[in-house]
């Protein structure tokens, strides 16, 4: 019985552990060089959560989960920021176009529909992502992985369009 209490007094710090420390500066450091022609910013994804992952305790299943979520979220951000300036500028684009009376499509829906059903195809893909782990521990973390990939090709996408206004 004392072993078992010493065990758990000896494991109480470990679950306490801070989380690995987490900077998205490289991705906005590479995202910044990658411009140009000759640009890759692909290569970016992942270079935050990586760092992350290198820090004490970024090894341990809970650390990998921390520090690809905390890199998603970096992303989302940049993500949702291309998407409100891709909109603003579909709904410029549609009322000159009405007001020139064409009949084209609109945009603005569009755009609300692909961003919509992407949404719902990175879900169900992560969703798979997650099951071919089989229920083992690494299915949080392949899930999160999932996430952040399609979440900043999307980003990169939307920012294609960014670049482009």
């Amino acid at each position: 019985m004392r072993a078992l209490a010493l065990l758990l007094v000896m494991a109480a710090p470990a679950a306490a552990q801070e989380p690995p420390a987490f900077d998205a500066a490289p991705v906005d450091a590479c995202l910044a060089a990658n411009t140009g022609e000759d640009a890759r910013p692909e290569s970016c994804i992942g270079l935050a959560a990586n760092a992350c992952m290198e820090e004490p305790g970024g090894y341990s299943t809970g650390g990998m989960g921390y520090c690809l979520t905390q890199e998603l979220d970096h992303w989302d951000g940049l993500l949702n920021a291309a998407y409100q300036d891709v909109m603003a500028s579909a709904r410029e684009a549609d009322a000159e176009l009405a007001e020139l009376g064409s009949a084209a499509e609109k945009q603005e829906p569009a755009l609300r529909e692909m961003q919509r059903r992407w949404i719902a195809y990175r879900d169900a893909a992560c969703v798979y992502e997650r099951t071919r782990w089989g229920g083992g521990t690494g299915g949080s973390t392949g899930a999160a992985q999932c996430l952040l990939e399609l979440t900043a090709r999307q980003a990169l996408w939307l920012r294609g369009y960014q670049r482009q206004m």
